[in-house]
């Protein structure tokens, strides 16, 4: 893979060639930060860190941690590569395709940390990589073409499109590490998330086992172990007890067909129902729910279950994309549900589980 300074220098000379693809370039940038990922950085880095788990098969740990003015992500599993720093700098082109395991998709789901920081750098046991809004912003001062769309856009510049290199190591006992200096004001907001971040989200991404999250020098541990047909989740000294119903498969080709490339490839599914359990009495899931897709999209959920599927959702991640991928998994999804309520004793509570015509 080219070092950092060529990937620069390429990105340059086609931005230099056509002022048209810089400006596309920083409209898809602004377009996730601004939109789909606008909250969703600890989702994306925990989806992060479950597919580097996956990817070696063990137990994924992740550790996030206010340090100061600083987010830190740490996690264990496969390390940055080449193919992921080439990734992390190319707009929708993922180092995880092929890999049904994985949870991101097509590589943007980094864009994300752009809600909190102008200086993201990653620090891996292979590969380190930085990026940043200040030395993108002198590199495209240079570029005469260029001089009309920046003044347009206020000197705002698309920043993960131009690596820089970085000295550094992950924590020790860590393979990668996110590092996050938060811009001003953005503190507070990354306090909140993480004071907010629930053990559920494990649910949804089973190659994690563990989340430590460290807010003023005090760890707080989210984490999640299978016993029998339940998922235990832990929550500091707090457990919870899932019931778990799944259905896995493979979709035939003919039905991604009309999907994009990138998703071709990945056509096994897991399909998850879980509800809450005391003892075996199923407590239904209060408020308004929402299809996780494999995390929480804003496709609203009539049932008070858990439902994680991977349904094909449409650009921003929030809505599912209709068609025959959509149509087949909402089969599976309905043969689960009646799994999951066949798999509980009679009891009263059953009836709040049962679809209302």
């Amino acid at each position: 893979m080219p070092d950092p300074a060529e990937l620069r220098r390429r990105v340059l000379a086609a931005w230099t060639d056509s002022p048209a693809r810089f400006r596309e370039d920083a409209n898809a940038e602004e377009d996730l930060v601004r939109g789909g990922y606008r909250d969703r950085l600890l989702v994306e880095l925990a989806q992060n860190a479950a597919d580097a788990a996956a990817r070696v098969g063990l137990p994924g740990h992740l550790r996030l941690e206010l340090d100061g003015g600083t987010l830190r992500a740490a996690n264990t599993g496969a390390p940055l590569d080449d193919d992921g720093v080439q990734a992390l700098a190319t707009l929708r082109a993922s180092a995880k395709r092929g890999a049904d395991g994985s949870v991101g998709r097509f590589g943007v789901g980094f864009a994300a940390v752009l809600t909190v920081s102008d200086a993201p750098a990653v620090l891996s046991t292979d590969r380190c990589v930085r990026f940043s809004a200040d030395e993108s912003r002198a590199a495209l001062a240079g570029v005469p073409a260029l001089a009309d769309e920046l003044a347009r856009r206020d000197g705002a510049v698309p920043v993960l499109r131009l690596p820089f290199d970085v000295d550094g190591r992950p924590a020790d006992g860590f393979a990668t590490e996110v590092v996050l200096p938060l811009r001003p004001g953005a503190g507070e907001q990354v306090r909140a998330a993480l004071a907010g971040l629930d053990a559920e989200l494990l649910l949804a991404l089973p190659a994690l086992a563990r989340i430590d999250v460290v807010l003023d020098g005090a760890t707080r541990t989210l984490s999640a172990h299978a016993r029998g047909a339940d998922v235990v989740l832990g929550d500091g000294d707090r457990t919870t007890t899932w019931r778990v119903a799944q259905r896995t498969g493979e979709l035939p080709a003919a039905l991604v067909a009309d999907r994009p490339v990138e998703e071709r490839d990945r056509r096994g599914y897991t399909v998850t129902w879980a509800v809450p359990v005391d003892g075996d009495r199923p407590r239904p899931l209060p408020g308004r729910q929402v299809l996780h897709a494999p995390t929480p999209s804003d496709e609203p959920l009539s049932l008070p279950a858990r439902l994680v599927a991977p349904f094909p959702l449409g650009p921003d991640r929030r809505h599912v994309a209709p068609g025959p991928v959509t149509d087949a998994l909402v089969e599976v999804a309905a043969d689960g549900y009646a799994q999951l309520l066949a798999d509980l004793p009679p009891d009263p509570a059953l009836l709040q589980l049962v679809p209302r015509t």
